[in-house]
């Protein structure tokens, strides 16, 4: 007699039917990305405005001067 494993495992033996499988729930999310780019896209605004307003000031000015200083004393050239 030859037994196929998979044949042996697929039945329950206190079981006369197998179970019925239920209907996976389906939601409509179709404007869920919508809403995820507007959200990414307005922080993403509001990160680019904020730092254009600290390295158009003085601050970026002081800090972009010493970073090329630092690059430049990197290479040995100030």
């Amino acid at each position: 007699m030859n037994h196929h494993p998979s044949r042996h495992l697929s039945r329950h033996p206190t079981r006369a039917h197998p179970r019925p499988r239920l209907r996976p729930r389906c939601r409509d999310e179709r404007g869920v990305t919508t809403a995820e780019y507007a959200v990414a896209t307005a922080a993403g605004a509001g990160f680019a405005g904020l730092l254009f307003k600290l390295l158009t000031g003085g601050f970026g000015n002081r800090l972009i001067k010493s970073l090329f200083d630092h690059v430049l004393a990197v290479l040995g050239l100030g």
